[in-house]
């Protein structure tokens, strides 16, 4: 038997067949989403019915095998089914076909009797899909092929008009644009969450100064409101990447059939208003050959990916023995086989490593597309997993994030012991030379002597006594101490966006407000 464990928060996008294994699990109602909180899942892939195709079936002729004498090989069937992953567009597929009869009857291409024949019957078959007791079968090839003659043995001869005036070409594409929709607002949602959390992270974390890095460096003191509400940042220009794409991707393609569109009375702007499409795509070829959306799509799961990849190496620095500064509860954390005092921050670890393989699915869908020649190819069948993948893994990485986010500490003494190294203050004392009339340059040169001065001396700058500044520069009066220590150089940052307190605090008082968080 093949399983697959999954041991950590996840989402998953396959749809209701699976959910039966799974506990604490619940469908996202419209598109059939699976959301998923702290699951411990196994996948079982040989025991579900819905899931496998029965291998005594007796094969039938293919759909499209009017001119054909004989049927595929085994190995070429078993190479070309997609069925084994598409399925995953069942919802969508029904849901374009359920528009479709309706605009063939509006346009007299069949009966209203027949619409309701054919409507009632794919609502059946989504029920049985949904309960898992739907057989797909390989040698129809793919979800659509599956649902189209599952439609037929049900219902007989109405079912054979569904496909007029549509082709698998668009009809494909039409499931992918509305599946790309709804894993968006999904993937929406779980931004909004991690965000939640980083905002409320910040706000039980008030005061706290932590050391800022550039270089991997010491470079100035800030607060750590201040670097938790960068990434909040982030995640908002996430955001706004997804909700682009949604608008460029919320176009219709079906009725431009297999690349011509078609000669047949069809209203392709109706629709496109039944399925919320914004309208349907104008050019028949581009509708069909089109991936751009997908590459898009992954793209800013991409972005997203890196972001949490960098928010996730920063956070396994800060757990380390070196640093210290973060403590994950047991809860987000795991041991060692061999080594029973250790304690791994495991779930960032992943979601560092699990980045690499959304960026590499974009790059399968770019090499994938980069040589195909208009308009449909088969090699466009390949676009379909990686995009589920792609899927799975950021809502995955989203999730975990927030529940590692709501489940540590800061070290406020390891913290606070560690910030007197690096001379935080020192950009802080240049500062004030330039507010006693000096040119910065001159300001800096004057202040790297009296870093140079505390090396010698192995003591901070707040620790050099007045006598000892104005050797270097006569400059130096005794409001010099208000500017120096990493508290009074917090104090003193005042421009917008900076780490002032002052500052921090409009920006936490924005993000509470925009993402309505409550007491």
């Amino acid at each position: 038997m093949q399983t697959l464990f999954l041991s950590f928060s996840t989402s998953s996008l396959f749809g209701s067949t699976y959910s039966k294994h799974c506990t604490q699990g619940r469908l996202f109602s419209r598109s059939g989403l699976l959301q998923s909180h702290k699951i411990s899942c196994i996948l079982d892939r040989t025991h579900d019915m819905s899931n496998e195709v029965n291998p005594d079936a007796q094969k039938e002729m293919k759909l499209w095998g009017g001119r054909f004498e004989e049927n595929v090989t085994a190995t070429v069937e078993k190479f070309s089914e997609s069925v084994s992953f598409d399925r995953t567009l069942y919802k969508h597929d029904i849901m374009g076909s359920i528009a479709h009869a309706t605009m063939l009857a509006a346009q007299g291409s069949m009966t209203a009797d027949d619409r309701d024949a054919i409507i009632n019957g794919l609502k059946e078959i989504e029920r049985q899909i949904d309960n898992g007791h739907f057989l797909w079968r390989t040698d129809r090839e793919d979800v659509h092929m599956n649902i189209e003659a599952a439609l037929t043995d049900m219902i007989g001869e109405p079912a054979k008009k569904l496909h007029t005036a549509r082709s698998r070409n668009d009809q494909v594409v039409t499931d992918l644009r509305l599946w790309c929709r709804d894993a968006i607002e999904k993937i929406l949602l779980t931004i909004k969450h991690l965000q939640v959390a980083l905002v409320r992270l910040a706000l039980r974390n008030d005061s706290l100064i932590v050391p800022g890095y550039t270089h991997l460096q010491r470079a100035q003191p800030v607060l750590l409101q201040h670097l938790l509400l960068a990434y909040v940042e982030q995640l908002e220009r996430d955001a706004g990447r997804y909700l682009d794409c949604k608008e460029r991707l919320n176009f219709s393609p079906l009725g431009a059939c297999a690349l011509a569109g078609t000669s047949l009375p069809i209203d392709r702007f109706m629709t496109a208003k039944a399925l919320g499409f914004t309208a349907p795509m104008r050019n028949s070829i581009d509708a069909v050959a089109d991936r751009d959306f997908v590459l898009e799509f992954l793209s800013a799961n991409s972005i997203t990916a890196v972001h949490l990849s960098r928010l996730g190496e920063e956070w396994v620095l800060w757990a380390s023995e070196e640093f210290g500064f973060l403590t994950p509860n047991d809860s987000v954390s795991t041991g060692s086989s061999i080594m029973p005092q250790k304690k791994n921050p495991d779930p960032m670890e992943l979601v560092r490593g699990k980045s690499a393989r959304v960026v590499g699915s974009l790059i399968t869908l770019l090499v994938l597309c980069k040589g195909l020649p208009h308009a449909y190819n088969r090699d466009l069948q390949e676009d379909k997993e990686p995009l589920f993948d792609s899927v799975n893994t950021i809502i995955g990485m989203l999730e975990v994030t927030a529940e590692f986010a709501q489940n540590i500490s800061f070290n406020r003494d390891r913290i606070q012991r560690a910030l007197p190294a690096g001379h935080l203050d020192a950009t802080t004392l240049a500062d004030y030379l330039v507010t006693k009339g000096l040119p910065f340059r001159t300001s800096h040169e004057i202040v790297g002597k009296s870093v140079a001065l505390c090396l010698t001396k192995g003591c901070q700058l707040l620790e050099l006594k007045l006598d000892e500044l104005r050797s270097i520069h006569p400059v130096f009066e005794d409001d010099v101490y208000d500017y120096l220590g990493v508290e009074n150089s917090v104090k003193k940052f005042c421009s917008f966006g900076s780490t002032g307190a002052a500052c921090v605090a409009e920006q936490l008082d924005f993000w509470v407000a925009k993402l309505n968080i409550k007491n």
